[in-house]
């Protein structure tokens, strides 16, 4: 078991990519706390995680929330080990369309709130843990409508670099995961039936060059690696897990012969 004896803070761990990891963290021998905003969804992720899980209903932007799950996490386990910082939202803020709200909100969640729940964290993490950011294939890709959301990712990874360096002294790594399209219930209405689903699925899978849609546990195993010892010297790195988007775009599906 790579993570034994291990405990792990997971922000939006009810759902998608964070339960996801939560599964695999304790399959792998950790303790693990998760937030959420929805109680119903983290009761019920909770019961998948079984004994080694825990629970704390709490809002990722609001910082008073997250210093006290955290306490509440540290008081349930002990210190933490390792911080995923995987709570976010989409969010469309086309040019000539988006109010500021919209597009502050946006900002606030993605990018905001992640280094706050690294600093409401960071006192209570071991010497020689593990931070592991969520990022986006959008931070490079220049997708329509996402100029909120492509800035928050590529600030992530921006600021990953800069908590590496100043997190190195204590041993603490501080590395992004950046996942391409995945499936996950932060596309809304984009999967809300079976067909806008299938449809959504047809144009990633095209676009990718490994020709499919990512699965959160494509997702969960790269940010395991970087959890674990295994990745013991890979420090202010970001991960790409896209099947292919990023680096190899000219081989994806629609252009081939």
């Amino acid at each position: 078991m790579r993570l034994k004896g291990k405990t792990a803070f997971i922000t939006g761990g009810n759902s998608g990519i964070g339960l996801a990891t939560a599964k695999l963290f304790v399959a792998e021998g950790a303790w693990v706390a998760i937030t959420g905003r929805d109680q119903a969804r983290l009761d019920a992720a909770v019961k998948e995680l079984g004994p080694n899980g825990f629970g704390i209903k709490a809002d990722a932007t609001d910082v008073a929330q997250l210093e006290g799950a955290v306490e509440q996490a540290v008081t349930k386990f002990g210190k933490l080990d390792i911080v995923f910082a995987n709570a976010g939202i989409a969010g469309n803020t086309p040019v000539g369309g988006t109010t500021l709200a919209a597009f502050e909100n946006v900002i606030k969640t993605n990018l905001t709130a992640v280094f706050f729940t690294v600093q409401a964290a960071v006192a209570h993490l071991n010497d020689n843990g593990s931070i592991i950011l969520n990022g986006s294939v959008i931070s490079v890709l220049g997708n329509p409508g996402y100029s909120a959301y492509a800035a928050t990712k590529a600030g992530v990874r921006a600021m990953a670099r800069v908590m590496a360096s100043e997190l190195s002294p204590r041993g603490i790594r501080v590395n992004v995961v950046a996942p391409g399209g995945t499936r996950t219930p932060i596309w809304g209405p984009g999967i809300a039936t079976p067909q806008a689903e299938q449809a959504l699925e047809g144009r990633i899978s095209r676009s990718t060059p490994l020709g499919r849609m990512g699965e959160a546990d494509h997702i969960a195993k790269t940010v395991l690696f970087l959890a674990s010892d295994d990745a013991a010297h890979v420090q202010g790195q970001e991960i790409f897990v896209d099947g292919g988007a990023t680096a190899s775009p000219a081989g994806a599906p629609i252009y081939r012969g």
